[in-house]
């Protein structure tokens, strides 16, 4: 497999020639103090992958049927990137917007007429994917993951929480079924077909990002744990694991699985104006209306802190702290995380883009405070 950025040594790079190797030994020591039982690193710069690096277990073997012997993770592994596929699916729905296709300003219901229901017809695109939309708890089944005219029904039936606009409250899976659902409209093709013709086949990060992991794939798949102390090692494995109906979903809010390498391509993509291996995906000025603060200081209910969301990426901004983005990042760095488990970022002060992706998915406030520090460390040896 060929890297989809071309490889350039880390001193080319703005960032202290030693700061891989620290964060390097605080992942071991993570692992060692059993925290997680692998990560996946990458950092690139000016298109280019400076730094990629696996550590410990993709699969522990802890004697589950389906989990009997143990697996090195190396850099081919694929992990579980919960709620940074939202960033996958942002790309797409900005380039749709770029082609005419659809606008945040409109309605859902100008693509979905049925969501207009249960008081949902003022819904802008704005606001489901600035997480203001009403319906934070609004459920998809799994039953009817494989038939998306079922899905489209169920998003539709969603009845709101509370008025929309009127507060913010992370939706963890809800608003990107809406948004899925719209891409279906728009172009008349599934979701996850879209995404790799229009996205990922153009950035070469076909091999590196899957939205609905194909069954080809699987032997390259992290398996998933929580921390569990009746389970051997501590650990409990997690039915995203061994679930094909959620692998193959693409799940558009959470159900991506890729390799480190591949998200900081992806952001590498948003700091080049929209550019990877001279291939032009994006204008510039799509970016920049597309990853800016438009939630200011206002307070995720959900989160309890301010997150400065962009039309995907949310931003440092300048509020005393942030949520995994790093505490010491400048102000418009930009990325998102995964829960429990992960987080990716862009720096366009350096141009530096960075991933950090795990296969546990440990609770707060631990989780939280490792992602600070991990963040913070590479922010720390940047050099300008």
């Amino acid at each position: 497999m060929t890297y989809p950025l071309p490889a350039s040594p880390i001193t080319n790079a703005p960032i202290q020639a030693n700061a891989m190797a620290r964060l390097g030994e605080l992942i071991t020591t993570q692992i060692q103090d059993k925290r997680y039982p692998g990560a996946q690193i990458a950092l690139a710069y000016k298109g280019s992958l400076v730094w990629e690096q696996s550590f410990g277990q993709a699969r522990v073997g802890q004697g589950h049927e389906a989990d009997t012997k143990a697996v090195t993770a190396d850099n081919q592994s694929l992990w579980l990137l919960y709620s940074n596929t939202k960033i996958i699916m942002a790309t797409l729905l900005w380039k749709l917007h770029e082609q005419g296709k659809l606008r945040f300003t409109d309605r859902v219901a100008d693509y979905l007429p049925e969501f207009a229901k249960n008081g949902k017809e003022a819904i802008t695109l704005f606001q489901v994917i600035t997480h203001q939309g009403g319906f934070p708890d609004g459920d998809v089944p799994n039953t009817t993951w494989n038939d998306h005219a079922k899905v489209r029904q169920a998003v539709c039936d969603f009845n709101l929480q509370w008025a929309p606009g009127s507060r913010i409250n992370y939706h963890g899976l809800s608003a990107h079924w809406v948004l899925a659902m719209v891409v279906e409209a728009v172009t008349g093709k599934d979701f996850r077909d879209v995404l790799r013709s229009e996205v990922l086949e153009p950035l070469g990060l076909e091999n590196d990002l899957f939205v609905g992991l194909p069954a080809s794939e699987t032997s390259r798949m992290t398996f998933l744990y929580e921390p569990d102390a009746k389970s051997p090692n501590g650990l409990r494995l997690r039915e995203e694991s061994t679930s094909r109906v959620w692998q193959e979903a693409g799940v558009p809010g959470g159900g991506a699985y890729g390799t480190a390498r591949g998200m900081a391509a992806l952001y590498q993509m948003m700091l080049q104006g929209g550019t990877l291996n001279g291939v032009r995906l994006l204008s510039p000025r799509t970016l920049a209306y597309a990853i800016q603060n438009y939630t200011a200081d206002r307070v995720d209910e959900f989160m309890g802190i301010p997150m400065h969301r962009g039309l995907g990426p949310h931003l440092r901004g300048t509020t005393i702290g942030i949520r995994g983005l790093g505490s010491l990042a400048k102000p418009d760095s930009f990325g998102h995380g995964g829960v429990g488990t992960s987080y990716c970022w862009a720096d366009p002060q350096s141009g530096l883009s960075f991933a950090y992706i795990t296969n546990a998915r440990v609770p707060d406030p631990w989780h939280s405070v490792r992602l600070d520090q991990v963040s913070n460390l590479i922010h720390a040896s940047i050099t300008k």
